[in-house]
């Protein structure tokens, strides 16, 4: 697969920090500094206290989670996947928070959830995917610890 066939992040300021720290494989999430919670995806207000002014601060997180559910990708609308399907995006709760969630791609699959013994609760790590020179997105694998 060409590098450049993927669709890239385009950070803005606000997004920023967390592709930034990305590119160096590490997993950053966004704190709001009145209450203290992770937010993903950040907004304006913060989904915790409701503060209109969250001044986030981007803090480095340790990647591990737990699988909530996961869907199987079969057909992309998107380019630069075909060479990738099928493929797994699961839906993680991060270890940081309750309710902290995340959606990315399992990297351990061959396209079939059973073939990986892929069930609800299993254990996951952050992994990256290195889609072009200083572009990196997170995705997931198995957690063996």
């Amino acid at each position: 697969m060409s590098a450049t066939q993927r669709p890239l992040p385009v950070p803005d300021e606000q997004s920023a920090p967390f592709w930034d720290a990305a590119a160096k494989h590490v997993l950053t999430m966004a704190r709001c500094s009145q209450c203290g919670a992770f937010s993903l995806p950040i907004d304006i207000v913060c989904d915790h206290c409701h503060t209109n002014e969250p001044n986030y601060s981007f803090e480095p997180v340790s990647g591990r989670g737990t699988v909530r559910s996961w869907t199987v990708i079969r057909q992309s609308f998107l380019p630069g996947f075909e060479d990738v399907l099928p493929f797994v995006l699961v839906d993680v709760e991060l270890d940081e928070q309750a309710d902290l969630r995340m959606v990315a791609r399992l990297l351990d699959d061959t396209g079939a959830p059973s073939r990986v013994g892929l069930r609800i609760g299993m254990r996951v790590a952050v992994a990256f995917e290195d889609l072009a020179p200083g572009k990196s997105v997170p995705a997931f694998v198995l957690d063996e610890s």
